[in-house]
């Protein structure tokens, strides 16, 4: 994908970036590379690209990480799941990289923005890009399910402005259907973001069929409008991202079974409803 303006809804929609153009990468022997990643020299990265209106404010150096530990059935990055598969990245390359861009950021309001994957599946190596970041007086903003939250130290998050918080549903056995995984990691996060001060964007993906049960859509605003509870403002915005059918194709090439492949998008007036469940909470949606 080239960069530029892209619609709101757009990361529910969108691959991961065109790969690693500009970014060197080093190939070590692996006993060297486990070392070399427990310290946050070096990760393992998928593809960075430049995006505005998308993953924070401002135009963004997304940077996604490979691995990540849900099986989400709509998951729109399903070539970043294993570490194994991406690329080995000097945390300093890309620090040089996101300084490259230093007036982009300054002009715009923008940032570098770390995703996924799960970038908390390599907390080391995130600490490191948020930690350079921050002493550049870059805004910095951590995409993340929360459910590794605990990986996550307070200096990291000192480090992190902003945190795009997933929360995937607000029913634990529909969060346990679209995931593998338990909702509880997730809402502890929350929580301990709002308590620490550091700002929220909750997202939910809206996937007809699994995800819009009104009682999963109420408790989803329920889990969000607790976090904004702890901390009043602390949660800036909920973004309602409507599945999409782009990533069959992924899935397809990547020979694993597509779940939802027959699922249609929702409807504009179906996504508008469940936007008003989260604004009749008091919170800013889109």
């Amino acid at each position: 994908m080239t960069a530029g303006p892209v619609l709101l809804d757009a990361p529910s929609r969108r691959r991961a970036g065109a790969g690693l153009r500009g970014v060197t990468t080093h190939d070590v022997e692996r006993p060297e590379r486990l070392v070399m990643m427990r310290t946050g020299e070096l990760g393992s990265v998928h593809s960075w690209e430049l995006v505005t209106a998308v993953d924070g404010p401002g135009t963004r150096l997304t940077v996604f990480l490979s691995g990540c530990p849900l099986r989400c059935l709509y998951c729109h990055n399903p070539d970043t799941l294993a570490m194994k598969d991406g690329e080995p990245v000097l945390a300093d390359d890309l620090l040089a990289r996101v300084e490259r861009y230093r007036g982009v950021f300054a002009a715009t309001g923008g940032g570098v923005t770390l995703s996924g994957g799960e970038a908390l599946m390599q907390p080391a190596f995130a600490a490191r890009i948020l930690r350079g970041a921050k002493e550049m007086g870059v805004h910095t903003c951590l995409d993340t399910s929360g459910f590794l939250g605990t990986n996550a130290t307070d200096t990291m998050l000192d480090d992190t402005d902003l945190v795009l918080l997933d929360i995937k549903a607000g029913d634990e056995e529909i969060y346990g259907r679209v995931t593998g995984r338990s909702l509880a990691p997730t809402l502890r996060f929350g929580r301990r973001l709002a308590e620490r001060g550091v700002k929220v964007w909750v997202r939910f993906v809206l996937v007809p069929g699994l995800t819009d049960d009104p009682r999963n859509v109420e408790r989803v605003a329920d889990h969000a409008a607790a976090i904004e509870a702890v901390r009043p403002g602390i949660v800036e915005r909920v973004e309602v991202l409507p599945f999409h059918q782009m990533a069959r194709d992924k899935w397809a090439e990547l020979g694993r079974t597509y779940e939802l492949a027959d699922t249609a998008p929702p409807t504009a007036d179906a996504t508008r409803a469940v936007r008003d469940v989260f604004r009749s909470r008091g919170l800013t949606t889109y």
